[in-house]
C-alpha cells in the first residue's frame, strides 16, 4: 500500500478551517459531557450506578426507577452504551480541535473558559456515578469504619453476607471481597463521608462525589496560577484539565479518588520555588492517598538534584506526614497497594502478551514475566521520552529551563508517569490524570495527541466496565471486541509511536561516559541554584 497518497489526504484534511476552530471543539466538548449528565439523570441501568432510594434531597439527582418506568426507563444497553460510546469520541475530537486551535493562536478568555469547565464538571458530579462501582467500594471501606472494622483486614462481603448493612448491600461485584488498597488520607474522605450520609448509600455518594470534585477543580485554578503571564500556557492548562472530556469522564463521571491525590502533589508544585519543606509536606500528603505519587516524588528531587540542601528539606518535608499518617494511624495501608501486583487490566497493552506466555509456561509464571516486563518497558520508555520531550521554561522561570527547578519536575513528573501508564499492565482510563496536569505546562508535542488517542480508547473500552447487568452480545462486542482487541490494539500503537518518536528524533542511548557525567554532575550545584 502506498503511503504518500494517505499522507498527502491527512495533510490536506488538516487544512480545513472546522478542524482548528476553537469554538466548535468546546461545543463538541459540551455536548460530550451533556451525553453523560442526561444518560445518568435518567436513573439506574446497565450504565450508571444504582446508588439507592435518595433518602434526601442532596445529589445525586436521577429519575427514581418506579417513575421512570411510565417512560420506558431503564433504556436498554443498546441505546445507552453506543451513546456514551459516540458522546465520547465527539468529546475527544473536540479536545483534538480546541488544541490545534490553542496551537494556531486561539485565546479565548480564561475565565469563562475555565467556568464553562466548572459547570460541566459541576453538573456531571450532581448525577450518579456511571460504568465504575469504585465509589461504592469508597462507601463500603468508610462504612466497615464507622462499623469499627479495619477496611484493611476486613472485606465488605465478610460482612454484608451475614447480616443486612443498608450501605453495604449496595456494592457490586467483582472488589466486595478486596481489603481496601488506599492510603489514610482516602480512607479518612471515606469514613467522613459515611458520617455524613449515615446509612444512606446515596447520601454517602454524594460526599465521595463532592471531595473529589472539588480536588479536580483546584487542581485546575492551581494549574492557571502556575501558568501566569503565558496566555498560550493558561489555556492549554485549562483545556487539559478542566474542560478535558476524557478527564471529567473518567474522574468526575466515576467519582474517583485521583483528583483527590494529585490535588496536593499540585500544592507541592505550587511552592517548588518557594519551599522545599513545604514542597516535600504536600508531596508527603499526596503519598498518604495513593502511592503512585512516588513519580511526582521522584521528579521533584530530579528538580532539586542541584542543591542538596534543597533535596534534603524535600525528603524531611515528605517523611513528616508519611511517618505519621502511615505509622501511626493506619500502617497497615503502606503495603495495601502491593495487593495490586499481579493484575492484568483488559485493553492494557499486556493482556496478548501475557495469553501467548500462559500458553508456554503457565499462567503464574506468565503473570510475574508480564509484570517485569513492564517495570523494564517503563524504564526504556521513560528513556526515550526524556530524550525527544522539548525543553521550555515553565512560566515564571528565572533563567535556562535546565536549571529551573518547576521546568525540571514536571518534565521529570510527564516523563516518569507517562512512561508509567503505557508500560504498566494494569492501567485505567482515570489514571491518566497524573500525566494530563504536568503536560498541560509544556509546550504541545506528539504525547498531546497519543494521550487523547490512549485516553479514548480506555474511555471507550470502559463504558462497559461494570461486570453486572449485561446481556452476553453485548459483553462480547464491549469486552472482547472493543476493550480486548481493538483498545489493545490501541495500547500497542501508542508504544509503538513513542518508539518511532525516539527513533526518527533522537536515537542516544545512554552509554557509559553519559551516565558517568550525570553522576558527577549530580547534587553539583548549578549557578541557577547558587543565586539567592
Amino acid at each position: 500500500m502506498r503511503i504518500a497518497p494517505i499522507v498527502a489526504w491527512w495533510r490536506h484534511f488538516g487544512e480545513r478551517p472546522w478542524t482548528y476552530d476553537g469554538r466548535l471543539g468546546l461545543r463538541l466538548i459540551v455536548a460530550s459531557c451533556l451525553t453523560t449528565i442526561v444518560i445518568a439523570f435518567l436513573g439506574p441501568s446497565t450504565v450508571t450506578l444504582n446508588v439507592g432510594p435518595a433518602t434526601s434531597p442532596l445529589p445525586p439527582w436521577f429519575i427514581p426507577a418506579d417513575v421512570g418506568a411510565r417512560f420506558g426507563l431503564p433504556l436498554p444497553e443498546w441505546v445507552v452504551v453506543p451513546a456514551l460510546w459516540v458522546g465520547l469520541v465527539v468529546g475527544a475530537v473536540g479536545l483534538l480541535v480546541a488544541w490545534r486551535a490553542i496551537e494556531l493562536g486561539w485565546r479565548p478568555r480564561i475565565h469563562r473558559m475555565f467556568w464553562l469547565g466548572v459547570a460541566l464538571s459541576g453538573g456531571t458530579a450532581l448525577v450518579p456515578p456511571l460504568t465504575s462501582a469504585d465509589v461504592l467500594m469508597y462507601a463500603a471501606y468508610g462504612r466497615l469504619q464507622t462499623q469499627g472494622f479495619n477496611p484493611y483486614d476486613i472485606t465488605p462481603a465478610e460482612i454484608f453476607r451475614q447480616a443486612y448493612d443498608p450501605v453495604l448491600v449496595w456494592t457490586e461485584r467483582p472488589w466486595q471481597d478486596t481489603p481496601s488498597v488506599y492510603g489514610p488520607i482516602a480512607s479518612a474522605t471515606q469514613w467522613l463521608a459515611n458520617v455524613l450520609g449515615g446509612d444512606s448509600m446515596h447520601d454517602v455518594v454524594f460526599w465521595l462525589q463532592l471531595m473529589n470534585a472539588v480536588p479536580f477543580l483546584v487542581i485546575c485554578a492551581v494549574m492557571i496560577k502556575l501558568a501566569h503571564g503565558n496566555a498560550a500556557v493558561q489555556t492549554r492548562s485549562v483545556l487539559f484539565t478542566v474542560v478535558n472530556p476524557l478527564l471529567i469522564w473518567a474522574v468526575v463521571a466515576g467519582a474517583h479518588n485521583e483528583a483527590l491525590t494529585l490535588v496536593f502533589a499540585v500544592m507541592a508544585l505550587w511552592f517548588v520555588r518557594r519551599s522545599a519543606f513545604v514542597t516535600g509536606l504536600f508531596i508527603g500528603l499526596a503519598g498518604a492517598v495513593k502511592v503512585s505519587l512516588v513519580f511526582y516524588g521522584l521528579a521533584l528531587i530530579w528538580g532539586y538534584r542541584h542543591d542538596w540542601r534543597k533535596v534534603v528539606g524535600l525528603c524531611v518535608g515528605a517523611v513528616l506526614p508519611i511517618a505519621v499518617l502511615y505509622g501511626f494511624f493506619a500502617p497497615e495501608a503502606l503495603f495495601a497497594a502491593g495487593r495490586n501486583t499481579g493484575y492484568i487490566s483488559g485493553g492494557s497493552w499486556a493482556p496478548w502478551f501475557w495469553q501467548v506466555l500462559a500458553w508456554v509456561v503457565g499462567d503464574p509464571l506468565a503473570r510475574s514475566l508480564t509484570g517485569w516486563t513492564g517495570w523494564l518497558g517503563m524504564v526504556v520508555i521513560a528513556w526515550m521520552l526524556s530524550r525527544v520531550l522539548p525543553w521550555l521554561p515553565a512560566p515564571g522561570a528565572v533563567g535556562p529551563a535546565q536549571s529551573d527547578p518547576l521546568t525540571i519536575t514536571l518534565r521529570t513528573a510527564v516523563i516518569l508517569c507517562t512512561a508509567w501508564l503505557v508500560t504498566s499492565p494494569y492501567s485505567l482510563p482515570w489514571y491518566d490524570l497524573i500525566a494530563w496536569v504536568p503536560l498541560a505546562l509544556m509546550v504541545p508535542n506528539r504525547l498531546d495527541w497519543l494521550l487523547v488517542l490512549r485516553g479514548t480508547a480506555l474511555s471507550v473500552a470502559y463504558v462497559t466496565g461494570r461486570t453486572v447487568g449485561f446481556s452476553d452480545p453485548m459483553l462480547f462486542l464491549g469486552s472482547t471486541v472493543v476493550r480486548d482487541t481493538l483498545c489493545t490494539a490501541v495500547q500497542w500503537f501508542v508504544l509503538a509511536a513513542i518508539v518511532h518518536w525516539f527513533w526518527t528524533t533522537s536515537r542516544e542511548w545512554p552509554t557509559r561516559e553519559f551516565v558517568a557525567t550525570g553522576f558527577r554532575q549530580l547534587f553539583r550545584r548549578s549557578e541557577a541554584a547558587g543565586r539567592p
